[in-house]
């Protein structure tokens, strides 16, 4: 962001405080979506430590990935819980934005996560995105590229066919739901490209794997990828 504008922001940020999306009592702090009390509550899920954690490990003999982080840990009735509500379901896409922007500059100081030419969004059915407004793991994406200054291709992988919800599903249940509804549009975009996979939640990982599956057939020259949470089993 233009030095300009992050100060305009500062400023109209002291004029209109932005409440958290956590309580949506107390304000944010900085750019956070968080205030201070829900930000000690939250759960980081440590993964720019390490080359190998718990979320490359659902990816474990499924799908070769160079580097996979979440910035928190799922759990029910937690501060991520209710931004992630706010994000998909009450017309907060800015949630995601600033989310991403916060990850992002996380990434760019992390050696697991370079190089990266674009950021690849999981992509939503058009009647899904109409309904919704946006794509909220494209609003997080947008986010993350605005930081480490680098494309987001929305358009380089697309959704073809309208899936059911995928949250009473297990693993297996989930790759074959959704093992066939990804399509490379521009595989020029994708071909010899370091990419980032990003979603708003992992769970069992169903979803990346497929999309990740068509990104490497494209010929991209490596994979990595970023969520907003990781969702253990028995807290999502």
């Amino acid at each position: 962001m233009h030095p300009f504008f992050e100060i305009l922001s500062g400023f109209l940020h002291l004029l209109y405080p932005v409440l958290c999306v956590g309580c949506e009592r107390e304000n944010t702090i900085g750019n956070s979506c968080f205030c201070l009390r829900c930000k000690l509550n939250l759960e980081p899920a440590g993964h720019l430590s390490s080359r190998e954690n718990e979320f490359t490990q659902r990816f474990w003999g499924r799908l070769p990935v160079d580097a996979g982080a979440s910035m928190y840990v799922f759990h029910r009735k937690n501060p991520i819980q209710k931004a992630l509500h706010h994000l998909k379901y009450k017309n907060k896409p800015d949630i995601g934005i600033r989310l991403g922007r916060e990850f992002g500059t996380l990434l760019a100081r992390s050696e697991f996560f370079q190089p990266l030419d674009a950021v690849v969004p999981i992509p939503l059915h058009p009647l899904k995105e109409k309904q919704r407004g946006y794509n909220q793991s494209a609003m997080f994406g947008q986010g993350i590229a605005e930081s480490m200054q680098i494309p987001l291709l929305q358009s380089a992988l697309l959704r073809g066919t309208y899936t059911e919800t995928q949250t009473q599903k297990k693993r297996m249940d989930r790759f074959n739901n959704v093992a066939s509804v990804f399509y490379i549009a521009k595989p020029q975009l994708i071909r010899h490209k370091h990419i980032l996979l990003v979603d708003d939640v992992l769970t069992t990982g169903a979803t990346m794997e497929a999309a990740g599956i068509y990104l490497q057939d494209a010929g991209a020259a490596s994979l990595r990828m970023a969520t907003i949470a990781l969702a253990l089993t028995q807290n999502y």
